[in-house]
């Protein structure tokens, strides 16, 4: 989902969302690593078990072989700075994400679309137009040219980072007008002009045509392009010259942050993973966690966790840190699970460094969003936080101790590396608890810096530690 950008709709939602949810005092999380993502690390949980659990792995990725396996940057907000120098602001800002612990780069949709020098890309007219051909209005696209943004991809790879790629595949936008056999009518729908001549499209290429009248959903009035269409699938997935393929192996993006996936079956999302390859995520817009879970097991993807967003909305913003006992995507399936705080659709968690403080230290593949670092917050802290994840949040998660303003988690780290335990605090004073940790007649301290204490940890490994008002502390082994 996205705000849409464009000149001739005006699009209303209204979103419902369904929460499901259960209750436990100790969540052990015990999960399988997924192919072509994770290299498999046998360990063992606390109780002696052995389980499969993994780090991100990737030819680009800085931080392959760290515990937290990656942290990724939302590298854009809507309606960034137009005049095309989009591009080089993130090209400037890549050398001290990557020093700061960033492992990827998210970018917003690359391509020329039907509002020209003034478009997020999210009305897409041809894939294959970069910045390089005068369409639209506009040779640039609002961020720049092709040969800024091969700029842009060239320096994260120098700095060991990868790039993700924003598709838009429900909808196109720009098109001209043209009888349409299909619907009776004139429909927007002629996109055989397209200045870089490759992924011509007609009505015959949208829904309503021969293949049906409708698949999972249409976007604000847009042309809602077939993915039934063998000409569609070949020309998004299958061929060596499509937009996947191209995408992949020309510009060389690394992966794919697909949009708006409800507007069509997870099988599409499915056979471009087959076929092209890389990370993906998808955009399924929606807090029920099964409906997460299985958008995602179907598409092979990880995908937002949505669930995740709105639980800690209720926490940190609503004085009830219960609710984080509740269920969540990456409680699920951290290695299919992308947590974030803020983008640029919807921000509105206000306790936002207690946020991040919760998806830097827990599962799943934590995202920063660009405002939030560059502008918004405490960017010392957050890169503070970003390091802990990146050195130690390790192994599966247990909850220890929540109630409406505190709540206390212990990763149990695996493969030498202690793990940590982090203690948030939503009140107006500071607070202290007596935990047990997996370490006996140990000291340890607060990564953070928020505690001065020291304090060494018991035989039976139980141990108080303290929390500010409004903050955070993160726990670990003294070394």
């Amino acid at each position: 989902m996205k705000k849409p950008n464009f000149r001739f709709f005006v699009f209303g939602a209204a979103l419902a969302f369904f929460y499901s949810c259960e209750t436990n005092e100790s969540t052990d999380i015990d999960t399988k690593a997924q192919s072509e993502q994770f290299e498999v690390i046998n360990v063992t949980t606390h109780d002696g078990q052995p389980f499969s659990t993994g780090k991100k792995s990737s030819s680009t990725g800085k931080y392959v072989a760290n515990p937290g396996g990656g942290v990724m940057m939302q590298a854009f907000y809507w309606d960034v700075p137009a005049g095309g120098n989009w591009w080089n602001t993130v090209n400037t800002k890549l050398t001290d994400w990557s020093n700061a612990g960033i492992g990827s780069v998210w970018l917003p949709p690359v391509s020329k679309a039907q509002n020209g020098p003034f478009s997020m890309g999210y009305d897409p007219t041809d894939y294959f137009d970069f910045g390089d051909y005068n369409q639209n209005g506009t040779t640039e696209t609002r961020f720049g040219s092709k040969t800024e943004l091969v700029s842009l991809i060239t320096k994260a790879h120098a700095e060991n980072m990868q790039v993700y790629a924003d598709i838009v595949i429900n909808h196109n936008s720009g098109g001209q007008s043209e009888a349409n056999p299909f619907t009776g009518t004139n429909t927007w729908t002629n996109f055989t002009g397209i200045s870089s001549g490759k992924f011509k499209r007609s009505a015959a290429n949208f829904y309503k045509n021969s293949f049906g009248n409708n698949d999972e959903g249409s976007f604000g009035g847009f042309p809602d392009l077939c993915h039934a269409d063998p000409y569609v699938k070949d020309w998004l997935w299958l061929r060596a010259d499509g937009v996947g393929k191209y995408y992949k192996n020309t510009m060389k993006f690394d992966g794919w942050r697909f949009d708006y996936v409800k507007g069509f079956g997870p099988w599409v999302v499915n056979a471009w993973n087959a076929n092209v390859g890389g990370f993906s995520v998808g955009e399924y817009w929606d807090a029920n966690v099964n409906t997460l879970e299985w958008w995602a097991n179907n598409a092979n993807s990880s995908v937002f966790d949505f669930a995740c967003y709105y639980k800690m909305n209720d926490a940190f913003d609503g004085n009830n840190l219960n609710v984080l006992n509740d269920d969540m995507m990456w409680k699920r399936n951290p290695y299919k699970a992308v947590t974030f705080v803020s983008n640029h659709d919807t921000d509105e968690i206000s306790g936002k460094m207690l946020a991040y403080a919760y998806i830097l230290t827990h599962e799943g593949y934590p995202t920063i969003f660009y405002r939030d670092y560059e502008e918004w917050l405490n960017k010392s802290k957050l890169n503070n936080l970003i390091w802990i994840h990146n050195n130690k949040a390790t192994g599966n998660t247990s909850i220890l101790y929540t109630d409406n303003d505190e709540y206390i988690a212990r990763r149990n780290g695996y493969n030498g590396n202690p793990g940590l335990v982090v203690y948030l605090n939503n009140s107006d004073t500071w607070q202290e608890r007596w935990i047990q940790t997996n370490w006996a007649n140990t000291q340890i301290k607060d990564f953070t810096g928020n505690s001065t204490w020291y304090p060494t940890t018991q035989g039976d490994k139980w141990v108080k530690i303290q929390c500010p008002p409004r903050g955070y502390s993160v726990w670990s082994i003294n070394q």
